[in-house]
């Protein structure tokens, strides 16, 4: 397993070991003692499934608030994403500052990202699998998200009208809830 470090602190790119041959290939996508061993102590209790059909679709960005807040690690399967993840936590140096990554099934990179990140994707491709593992179970009282063009934040999508969900059309700008940001 190789781990590459971003600028943000906690945040970093898995590169799982890959075994291929003419079959195909195998791989450990998961495996807490390297984890451990790595520096990083995750105890992720949920699995989570989504696909999106058309290009240039965009998920985000998701968060839940406070004690409920979730690390992730993230991986496509199928198709490619540009993923991101957004520093909220506000005594951070880089709070609001973000990294993408381009995660696909092809290069098998996977993004971990800690507990006091907003989180989104945009698919690259048509067909996209995208699963990721968090380490606190999904709570709707708790769910939130932030504009994906927000000005603030200022992302780099490489796209001016991505398909969202009616949700995430209705997403505040981060200005409007920064008092409520408890990471």
């Amino acid at each position: 397993m190789k781990v590459t470090k971003t600028f943000i602190d906690g945040v970093v790119v898995i590169e799982p070991q890959v075994f291929g041959d003419h079959r195909g290939f195998f791989m450990e996508s998961w495996n807490k003692k390297q984890m451990e061993e790595a520096g990083f102590f995750y105890d992720f209790i949920q699995d989570n499934h989504s696909s999106s059909t058309v290009k240039g679709t965009l998920r985000g960005i998701h968060f839940q608030k406070g004690e409920k807040c979730q690390a992730k690690l993230v991986r496509c399967t199928s198709g490619a994403v540009l993923d991101v993840a957004v520093d909220l936590r506000k005594n951070s140096p880089t709070y609001k500052k973000w990294v993408a990554v381009e995660l696909s099934a092809d290069n098998k990179k996977q993004l971990l990202i800690p507990r006091g990140f907003g989180h989104a994707f945009l698919t690259l491709t048509n067909r996209v699998e995208f699963l990721y593992k968090a380490d606190n179970y999904y709570t709707p009282e708790a769910d939130a998200g932030i504009r994906w063009n927000d000005p603030d934040i200022n992302i780099e999508w490489g796209i001016d009208n991505p398909i969202l969900s009616e949700k995430d059309t209705k997403n505040p700008f981060l200005k409007d809830i920064e008092e409520e940001l408890n990471f």
